[in-house]
């Protein structure tokens, strides 16, 4: 039978405005950053991207090296679009980015207007669009001029070729600079894309401030910590997790006791507040506003479900907030 998403799929979800434009992004987005790509099961993938759009999230986060092997979450995505997801176009928010390493020589990563347009129009080409919603800059590039890699973002909005573009992981000093080069461009930056969780707060040493200046939206990955906060490691490190895996970014080096303790800890607060430490942690990246989505990943359905109920409980106490600061200090 053909997929038909859910006719009540927008009563739940809340959707947050990016910073002063026109987009309105999901509080939970949906990453293919790991469990979409070309070592992975199809079925598996093709259900969780069916269930976050039947759930309300309507924004799925690319990148050209997403995989593995690079390029095939694109891929997978592209077949899920033809099968799927085609007559629901323009009720998503569909984003890829450059920046790491995709092919061979000295144009094949970084920043340079030749290795950006290349690689998005490779990128349109495996997802079978003829434009993306956000195409981000993956990483600052320290050998290539800021204006380069910004003007290379403008010349593909005024291409047709995505309809707004973002950063990730500048920072704050680097973000204001790409803002006032895209403004005097006519292409104002849409949002940024750093790493935050409660476990690593990089971003409130200056980078919010910037963003509320300039009316930024921000999106956060990892605000799970690579699934560090949820339950799986509160007993120590399992043979299925990340940690576990040599080739994740997550070392079980980097799983210590003493961080194990604060898990341990931080559950005991969303165990009180009714939630799951991982419904605990996104609600908290979405606290006061500053944050306009949280960006999940998921290997399976149910985590999807998991987090997206954790949109019915989104206020903190003062009391609750000063406790996990202590916990974490």
């Amino acid at each position: 039978m053909p997929y038909q998403a859910k006719t009540e799929r927008y009563q739940s979800m809340k959707y947050n405005r990016s910073g002063r434009s026109g987009v309105q992004l999901p509080a939970i987005s949906l990453g293919l950053w790991h469990n979409f790509g070309g070592v992975d099961t199809y079925e598996n993938g093709r259900a969780m991207l069916r269930a976050a759009f039947d759930l309300g999230i309507t924004h799925f986060d690319l990148a050209n090296n997403y995989g593995p092997p690079p390029g095939s979450a694109e891929e997978m995505f592209g077949s899920m679009m033809k099968t799927d997801l085609a007559p629901y176009r323009d009720e998503l928010i569909i984003s890829s980015k450059a920046g790491y390493r995709m092919w061979d020589g000295p144009y094949g990563e970084w920043g340079s207007k030749k290795y950006l347009i290349a690689s998005l129009d490779q990128s349109l080409k495996r997802m079978g669009l003829d434009y993306v919603d956000i195409f981000y800059s993956h990483r600052f590039d320290p050998n290539t001029p800021l204006e380069e890699t910004m003007g290379a973002l403008d010349q593909i909005v005024r291409q047709g070729k995505a309809l707004y573009v973002g950063i990730s992981s500048y920072t704050a000093e680097q973000t204001e600079e790409a803002v006032k080069i895209l403004n005097r461009l006519g292409t104002p930056l849409l949002i940024h894309q750093p790493v935050y969780s409660m476990l690593n707060r990089w971003v409130e040493n200056g980078l919010q401030d910037v963003l509320s200046e300039h009316g930024v939206g921000s999106i956060a990955f990892c605000p799970l910590a690579q699934g560090l906060l949820t339950n799986k490691y509160l007993t120590g490190i399992p043979s299925d997790s990340r940690a576990s895996n040599p080739t994740s970014f997550l070392k079980a080096q980097d799983v210590t006791e003493e961080k194990i303790n604060k898990i341990r800890q931080l559950n005991e607060v969303a165990q009180e507040r009714g939630q799951s430490l991982a419904q605990m942690s996104l609600a908290w990246v979405l606290r006061e506003g500053r944050v306009t989505s949280a960006l999940i990943g998921a290997s399976r359905v149910s985590q999807i479900e998991e987090n997206v109920a954790a949109l019915s409980n989104l206020d903190f106490s003062s009391e609750e907030l000063s406790r996990i600061d202590e916990i974490l200090k």
